[in-house]
């Protein structure tokens, strides 16, 4: 898929939303990607994870045991990657602040993991749910988002390889535009601040 066509599937499903945002990272945007929005319909889904698979080399590809993906955000777009790469598919919780594998599920020693993020922007969560994984047993060889917010700046310790990269700018609290800081402020991430 192109970038455009990226785009538009965002467009169509009112996925890309304006206003006055205060992101999972806790920086400001005039603009925010709703990515539960383009990703509720299953078959526009499959199409970007499938187009997401195939922006892992093929070498790192052929070594994924499995799938994991930070909830909230990550969950759909996590199990349809598993379903793209024919791996199994869990998700990370941090009930209590810090992400952990529940539900039963659990990584045999040593498994290479596929971190499955919906959009990046500092890389904060991404590096907790790495981490996580590295307590449950697990390596995490690379990490995929439908969408890099990062500007090319989220380290992450692995290889990243996003679907699309937007450069709306973000804004720390003390930096706010008139513009923006005008707006009432919508927290709809899932990260408690």
């Amino acid at each position: 898929m192109t970038e455009e066509e990226i785009l538009s599937e965002f467009r169509a499903s009112e996925a890309l939303l304006e206003g006055h945002f205060m992101l999972s990272s806790g920086r400001h945007s005039g603009h925010y990607l709703q990515c539960a929005r383009v990703l509720m319909n299953p078959e526009r889904a499959g199409r970007l994870a499938f187009a997401l698979a195939q922006k892992i080399p093929r070498d790192i590809r052929s070594r994924i045991d499995v799938v994991v993906s930070p909830a909230m955000g990550g969950i759909i777009i996590g199990q349809e990657m598993g379903r793209a790469l024919g791996k199994d598919a869990m998700f990370l919780e941090r009930p209590e602040g810090e992400f952990h594998l529940r539900r039963g599920f659990r990584l045999e020693p040593g498994a290479k993991v596929l971190m499955v993020e919906d959009v990046v922007t500092t890389g904060l969560s991404s590096r907790e749910a790495i981490a996580a994984i590295g307590r449950e047993g697990g390596e995490v060889i690379a990490e995929v988002a439908l969408v890099d917010r990062s500007n090319g700046s989220a380290d992450l310790g692995v290889p990243f390889f996003p679907l699309v990269e937007i450069t709306f700018p973000t804004y720390a609290e003390d930096e706010l535009p008139e513009d923006l800081a005008a707006i009432e402020v919508t927290k709809p991430g899932s990260r408690k601040a």
